[in-house]
């Protein structure tokens, strides 16, 4: 701010009252002062004929004083004192400059000269990323991680598969991986709040990796020996497996986390809605994209070559990815000047009711359950809940999608390894599909309704495939692959939707929860995906695959019905949040 006084100043009835321990200044390198008597002893400049610049300033107008009150004052200052009264009375205050003391006429006329930007020229700005350069590391930082990370995630349930003919085995290790999400998501969180954003994320990347590699030692190990007759949960090799597997699955979603809630918001500019959600539409096609390419690599590898080679392939491109995306993390705080070394929001505005609970390990385990206690308080309470309950429901889907049960599922009815992959790939594919498609949904519908029709997609969809799964026989085939076929049209629906939630939770989550409140919905959405693996734990016979298909249907039209229901009666929070969106 800078104020300018550019006029014959004359001592008259007005004084402007500056408070030095309410406001800092810095006069310009030049002024003019005519002065007819400069009175040290009192600290007043009688008469001054000025033209100063004040820059730089937050000045604060209490009132306006009388000329006894600044005699009072004067006399009070002790003659060692710096001057910190300086009165400037002026002709120009009886006629013009008296409405400036006021605070909100100030401001009211302050706002009122600031240029005002055209259309265009707003949607430039909205458009441009803060830091574009800083973006394209974190892209390709996401692409090297997420890479290695879809691979291993298509790689061991393919691998287990083929060791125990059952669903139990992925089911359990997924169940045990949620659990550990549930638990330590909003703990996770809570140190992500607090600690520097490129170390901690650095770090969790070694962890993931470590993890990794030791399950794949496991299951070489596996491979390696001859088959036991005692069961398979209580192997020393297994035990290892479902405990690293746990961590590996908690790094991953706070490295999720930490990337498409708070990075990308950092980068792309929180004021720049348009930036923000291209960005987060690459982000959404590099996860995808990498999930082309590592089932159909590992669909490639694994009809060629026996599971320890595949697995060991596997092991060289963790241990080669893991230095070039610590790399390129670093690289994308040192393009964007340093922005993701500045302190967060969450830091100040949660530091006393969790610092304490953080660094008291006496009672740790009492402050592990206050920090998770806060992260559902804080989750419950977001103006956004439906969506993202919504959002939740759909994990209670857990074998209409191309994950680990479909996988063990297709591998166990004898499908060729080359269509399994391919049907991961054209599912990821269509997510890719469906970036585009839900950028024309929004702007035809508008951004609540582009989420229903997405929802309403994938359950209309969903719904037909089951009806062709439960009607087909056993023997034949061509059924099955229509099946996976309306899966895969399902994905668009279901994409879509992923899509614009995330626009619309970015919109409706304060800056200074994200991490703690993004945990904790992940850690909410494996509760609900826990849920339905313990279920498959106890169906684990193939033939119970309906079952836990017309479960997973069930919940994806529950996710639909809540999302039309929250959007046929919005609230007054959803109408300000929002309001930008004409269709809504």
């Amino acid at each position: 701010m800078a104020l300018a006084f550019g006029s014959s100043v004359t001592l008259s009835q007005y004084s402007l009252n500056f408070s030095s321990s309410r406001f800092r200044h810095r006069f310009a390198s030049r002024q003019w002062l005519n002065s007819n008597h400069v009175s040290v002893g009192s600290h007043r400049f009688e008469g001054i004929n000025s033209r100063c610049s004040i820059t730089n300033t937050d000045v604060h107008f209490n009132h306006v004083a009388t000329e006894s009150e600044t005699q009072e004052e004067s006399s009070a200052v002790g003659p060692e004192c710096s001057v910190p009264i300086v009165h400037l009375t002026s002709n120009i205050l009886e006629t013009e400059s008296l409405s400036l003391l006021t605070g909100d006429t100030y401001v009211d006329s302050l706002l009122t000269t600031l240029p005002v930007l055209s259309k265009e020229e707003q949607h430039t700005l909205a458009a441009t990323p803060a830091h574009p350069m800083g973006l394209y590391a974190l892209y390709a930082s996401c692409l090297a991680g997420n890479l290695v990370e879809q691979f291993w995630n298509f790689a061991w349930p393919s691998a287990i598969a083929l060791i125990y003919p059952s669903l139990l085995p992925v089911a359990l290790m997924g169940f045990v991986s949620k659990l550990a999400i549930i638990a330590g998501g909003p703990i996770v969180g809570t140190l992500m709040d607090h600690l520097p954003r490129v170390p901690a994320y650095n770090c969790l990347n070694i962890i993931q990796a470590a993890a990794q590699l030791l399950s794949a030692a496991m299951i070489i190990r596996a491979h390696s020996v001859p088959p036991s007759a005692s069961s398979l949960l209580i192997r020393p090799w297994f035990i290892v497996l479902v405990l690293s597997g746990a961590v590996e699955r908690l790094s991953g979603v706070a490295l999720g986390v930490a990337a498409e809630r708070d990075w990308v918001v950092q980068l792309a500019g929180v004021n720049r809605p348009i930036a923000l959600a291209q960005a987060n539409a690459i982000l959404s096609r590099i996860d995808l994209l990498s999930e082309i390419a590592g089932a159909s690599l590992f669909g490639i590898l694994i009809s060629k070559y026996d599971p320890v080679t595949c697995l060991k392939f596997a092991t060289c491109l963790m241990v080669w990815s893991l230095p070039f995306a610590v790399f390129l993390t670093c690289l994308t705080n040192k393009l964007s000047s340093g922005v993701l070394d500045r302190p967060k929001c969450s830091q100040t505005c949660c530091r006393t009711s969790t610092e304490g609970p953080l660094l008291d390990t006496n009672n740790i385990v009492d402050k592990g359950v206050e920090v998770i206690k806060l992260g559902w308080k804080e989750y419950l309470q977001q103006p956004v809940l439906p969506a993202s309950l919504a959002y939740v429901l759909l994990y209670f889907n857990v074998v209409l999608t191309p994950g680990s049960l479909m996988t063990a599922y297709l591998t166990q009815s004898g499908l060729n390894p080359s269509i399994i992959g391919g049907f991961s790939g054209l599912c990821a594919f269509m997510g890719v599909a469906a970036t585009f498609v839900s950028a024309s949904l929004v702007r035809r519908l508008g951004i609540l309704k582009a989420g229903a029709a997405g929802l309403i997609i994938q359950a209309s969809l969903l719904t037909v495939a089951v009806a062709v799964y439960c009607s087909r026989s056993a023997s034949q085939q061509s059924p099955l692959l229509f099946f996976l076929c309306l899966i895969v049209l399902s994905r668009l629906g279901h994409m879509s939707y992923d899509v614009v939630a995330a626009q619309i939770l970015q919109t409706g989550i304060p800056p200074s929860k994200v991490n703690i409140i993004g945990t904790t919905e992940v850690a909410v959405a494996s509760l609900a995906e826990s849920a339905m693996l313990g279920v498959a734990i106890i169906a684990n016979d193939v033939s119970h695959f309906g079952f836990l298909a017309m479960l997973s249907l069930l919940s994806v039209i529950a996710a639909a019905w809540m999302f039309c229901r929250w959007l046929l009666n919005p609230t007054d929070e959803q109408r300000s949040l929002f309001s930008f969106d004409a269709r809504c």
